[in-house]
């Protein structure tokens, strides 16, 4: 089994058994800062808060992930 490692920004990749995940502000965030962060996981996505990211992340599973982005996007 792999090790996730997160990262604030950068690259996602795979390196021995280690798998870098990098987070990206959302497109819609506001300006305001209050922000979502996404990141592309080996099976689905994670999501976490900017502005409080040690708290940590909710992983997604990638089937629930398509069908809320469906149910946003309308």
């Amino acid at each position: 089994m792999s090790e996730l490692v997160f990262s604030r920004s950068g690259h996602s990749g795979v390196r021995g058994n280690r798998v870098e995940v990098a987070f990206r502000k959302s497109s819609y965030s506001a300006a305001s800062h209050d922000c979502v962060e996404v990141a592309d996981l080996p099976t689905g996505t994670a999501i976490r808060d900017s502005r409080n990211p040690h708290a940590g992340h909710i992983d997604i599973p990638r089937r629930e992930w398509a069908v809320f982005l469906d149910v946003a996007r309308g």
